[in-house]
């Protein structure tokens, strides 16, 4: 990697034996540390299992991004325009792998960081990680993931359920449901497109359980992609975005209060500020209308072979499929250093620090209406401007120092 100038070499020699430790191998942990090595820093990604882009590959097979192949593009590489407008798992899967290859980035990989905590003299960070290892950096990004851990609800009778109950992050393709009668549980994008693929793939029965009806957006009317608006819509107040957002939806989208889903009764700006996205519609709404999604009410519990449903009916399907989120899985990591809010995520993200945390970066723990993908591209080069500017004055290469690619510092 070419250093652009002197001050860019004062930083890779403050960092040569203290790298900025980059804790995640997915698109925020790797394009974080492009941005980190443009200047000049040495950074080093800890991916706890054996390739990058882990929590893409474990998603299911239908996937396709919602977000334009244009617009999901990590800085310094372009998606090939082969993958198509709507990239599918598999490709940006491959797409990473590439980007690690092409920017000949530092990605150690089956090191996973346990816990962080600041050095005895509150200089450095240290990373205590599998394997007895204590790595040693002159800071640190947590780009871990938003849909890190499962979330399955603790619902009454479910550890007693006689069908077959698992999270979505288990579900990859609807052939082991066919002819069986299931029930997805979430009426997110993964509770939709799962139910879609059941009902497309052979399943005789599907039903979705929707506790709050949620927006639906087109992915795109008269070719102009829905992320686009998301973008600008990203920037204004819900006061003024709800109303143009209901008018569209009247609209483009047909009524499908018959089928279980009236329109929404909140903002869609609203309610995406509260983590709830809209679907974006890959063939939902006509099989809702077609009739081969059914809309039930929320799960309330589990008697034996049923499902309890919150308004009083009791089904019995064979299997249960919960698109019930994710948690950060972010306590155990920095929980104690006071950067967490209730609910687990990050006090502050992208290039701010909490405030008796300096040097201690998050990226990747939003849900932006805009794509997830097109903020993690935003976020890093901003973080990556507010390491380089928080490391101490350029002391020269330590007895031993090399180049950026050498084995990382450990404690002791």
């Amino acid at each position: 990697m070419a250093v652009s100038s002197d001050h860019d070499k004062a930083a890779l020699l403050r960092t040569d034996d203290r790298p900025v430790y980059v804790i995640g191998g997915g698109p925020g942990g790797l394009a974080t540390a492009y941005a980190l090595r443009a200047r000049g820093v040495r950074a080093v990604v800890l991916e706890r299992t054996d390739h990058v882009g882990a929590s893409w590959r474990g998603h299911y097979d239908r996937l396709r991004l919602h977000t334009t192949r244009r617009r999901s593009a990590l800085p310094g590489l372009s998606i090939p325009r082969a993958f198509g407008r709507w990239v599918a798992r598999d490709h940006l899967v491959r797409y990473l792998e590439k980007y690690a290859e092409h920017h000949e980035l530092e990605v150690v990989t089956g090191v996973e960081v346990h816990r962080v905590d600041r050095s005895a003299d509150g200089a450095d960070w240290v990373l205590r990680a599998s394997g007895g290892r204590e790595l040693v950096g002159a800071a640190v990004v947590v780009a871990t993931g938003y849909n890190h851990t499962p979330h399955l609800p603790d619902w009454p009778g479910g550890t007693g359920f006689t069908g077959t109950l698992v999270h979505a992050s288990r579900y990859r393709r609807p052939d082991p449901y066919a002819g069986q009668d299931v029930l997805v549980v979430g009426s997110g994008n993964t509770g939709a497109e799962i139910a879609v693929d059941l009902a497309e793939g052979g399943a005789t029965r599907v039903r979705l359980a929707v506790r709050t009806v949620p927006h639906v957006l087109r992915r795109t009317t008269l070719g102009w992609p829905s992320q686009a608006n998301a973008v600008v819509a990203r920037r204004l107040p819900p006061f003024v975005v709800d109303p143009v957002a209901a008018l569209m939806a009247r609209l483009t989208l047909p009524d499908l209060s018959a089928h279980g889903l009236p329109r929404p009764g909140s903002g869609l700006l609203a309610r995406a500020g509260q983590g709830a996205l809209p679907i974006v519609d890959t063939g939902f709404v006509k099989a809702v209308r077609a009739g081969r999604i059914e809309v039930v009410a929320a799960v309330e519990s589990f008697a034996g072979g049923e499902v309890v449903l919150a308004d009083g009916e009791r089904i019995a399907p064979e299997s249960v499929i919960a698109a019930t989120g994710y948690e950060r899985g972010l306590a155990p990591l920095v929980g104690h250093l006071g950067v967490l809010a209730a609910d687990g995520r990050p006090l502050v993200h992208g290039r701010r620090c909490a405030k008796d945390a300096p040097g201690l970066y998050f990226t990747g723990f939003t849900n932006p209406i805009s794509g997830m993908l097109r903020e993690l591209a935003r976020d890093a080069p901003r973080i990556a401007a507010a390491v380089a500017r928080g490391l101490p004055d350029a002391r020269g290469p330590r007895e031993g120092g090399g180049a950026a690619g050498k084995a990382p510092k450990t404690a002791g």
